[in-house]
């Protein structure tokens, strides 16, 4: 892979700047900037995430029983992953590598619960009005409201999706959000039987949705192959978790990593290990990290996590349908990986299907119902916890003291690992489609559908459902405003006059 470019302009002080500030619907807080040169050439675009959340440095200190809490709060869309990672990484701690049938059972339902509903949150309410629609379309019009009207069958199967995934959170963790379902060793409750009927009940119409969400999406990329194969592709090296025997596993496994060429770098890298294969390094111009690949050191070895990822490294998905659905997702490349940024959508769906067969195998398991649910171990005072978040990979390091306090927390979030593929499916955007003419809405909101592709948790803060106020301006080397737009929080978007000050 080549060296990463448009990231520093070699004089910005002659260049014009226009900013997206904030970038909408996504979760969290981030901006665009691109740098036009006078020839209306981008000379560098960049991706900022401009919040500090300190998580790493205010869990130090707490009683390790507290972390899987406390680490929920990361996140009000995805809270269990970090609730499971932090358990996962305890156990260890603890000294426990196998936990009872029922626990771990209990953990895995409660998990592919999770990335069903977050899945569902992100294509239908956030991702489809830009897909169904249009970028360039009327942006009153494109959300979630303008769904429901022209398209009000896959509105309602994306709300009851999400709602499903939502009950079954409820079942294992005990409330929709932040639950304390599972702890260090274990699991504290399990399913009721009221709850598994209820579920069990609902468990095929959410497979047959699944499928369904799976062939809207195959038919729009049908519909214009062109814009979904070339729109913001930056081939990338790829990251998962896979089974032993390379399957596809959400909850547990090992690393492996694929070239952009399709070639296996590294396999069944030891999660405890994560050190000896990723290093991140800092950038002044952003609060989020850069991970990268020790081997191939910074500029070559960024790679990209989530499912485009994971449909595309593992060898199998262990579920009939949504494993017949990765053959001919993986067909579509003819040979080579998918590596279109819009395709995570359709890898998203694949991952929908596949969770929602999962469920309903193990809502018929008895252990869900009954049997221990907590291990002991020889405590070991550090563990690793790696698991497949919604977003991607995901990972949470502590060390216990003796004195059941933690003394070291690192924390390696999915869109972390995704910093630097979405600032390249930016610059992508910027070299094919900004050429510094007239700022339009549509226009705009192509950089914002090449980051929200990634479904990034900028903040782990509520989405916003495109309401977020917009105020974009281009001005010359002299600070002159040439252009500038504004979008409401109601979703107007107009012409703005007067002088701009600006700050990156």
């Amino acid at each position: 892979m080549a060296a990463p470019d448009l990231e520093t302009a070699a004089h910005p002080e002659g260049l014009r700047r226009v900013a997206i500030d904030p970038v909408s619907r996504v979760e969290g807080h981030g901006k665009v900037t691109l740098l036009l040169d006078e020839h209306n050439r981008v000379q560098q675009a960049r991706l900022h995430i401009v919040e500090f959340r300190g998580f790493e440095a205010f869990i130090r200190g707490r009683p390790y029983w507290e972390v899987p809490v406390m680490v929920q709060r990361l996140c009000g869309i995805c809270p269990v992953s970090h609730h499971l990672a932090a358990c996962k990484a305890l156990d260890r701690a603890l000294g426990i590598e196998t936990l009872t049938p029922s626990a771990e059972k209990l953990r895995r339902l409660m998990h592919y619960g999770q990335v069903l509903q977050s899945h569902a949150l992100h294509f239908f309410h956030l991702s489809s009005p830009d897909l169904l629609f249009g970028f360039d379309s009327e942006p009153t019009r494109r959300n979630i409201v303008g769904v429901a009207q022209a398209h009000p069958d896959i509105a309602r199967q994306g709300v009851l999706l999400r709602k499903y995934g939502q009950e079954i959170i409820r079942a294992t963790a005990g409330k929709r959000v932040h639950g304390t379902g599972s702890v260090p060793g274990g699991m504290n409750r399990h399913v009721s039987t009221e709850d598994q009927a209820m579920l069990r009940t609902q468990a095929d119409p959410m497979v047959q949705w699944a499928q369904d969400a799976v062939q809207l999406v195959q038919r729009l990329h049908a519909q214009n192959p062109a814009l979904y194969d070339g729109f913001a592709r930056s081939p990338a090296h790829l990251m998962s978790l896979v089974r032993p025997d390379g399957a596809l596993d959400l909850y547990d496994g090992r690393l492996r990593v694929r070239s952009a060429q399709g070639a296996l770098l590294h396999d069944q890298v030891d999660d405890q290990r994560y050190l000896d294969l990723i290093e991140e390094e800092v950038r002044p111009w952003s609060y989020m990290k850069f991970p990268y690949l020790r081997s191939l050191g910074p500029a070559a070895g960024w790679y990209r996590v989530g499912p485009l990822a994971r449909v595309q490294n593992c060898e199998r998905i262990p579920s009939p349908l949504a494993e017949a659905e990765r053959q001919v997702f993986v067909a579509h490349g003819q040979g080579a990986l998918v590596d279109g940024t819009l395709a995570y959508h359709w890898a998203r769906m694949i991952e929908v299907l596949h969770t929602a067969e999962v469920v309903r195998e193990l809502l018929d398991d008895p252990d869900i119902l009954a049997g221990e649910l907590l291990s002991t171990g020889q405590r070991t005072g550090e563990g690793v916890g790696i698991i497949e978040a919604p977003r991607g990979t995901l990972i949470h390091h502590y060390r216990v003291g003796d004195d059941d306090l933690i003394t070291h927390c690192n924390l390696i979030v999915s869109t972390t690992h995704n910093n630097q593929a979405m600032n390249e499916a930016v610059r992508a955007v910027a070299r094919e489609q900004f050429d510094g003419r007239e700022i339009t809405e549509g226009l705009l909101n192509q950089i914002e559908v090449a980051i929200r592709a990634y479904d990034p948790c900028l903040s782990c803060a509520t989405h916003a459902m495109g309401r977020m106020p917009l105020e974009v301006a281009l001005v010359d080397a002299a600070g002159q405003a040439l252009d500038h737009v504004a979008r409401s929080p109601e979703g107007r978007f107009t012409r703005l006059d007067g002088p701009l000050t600006w700050t990156v």
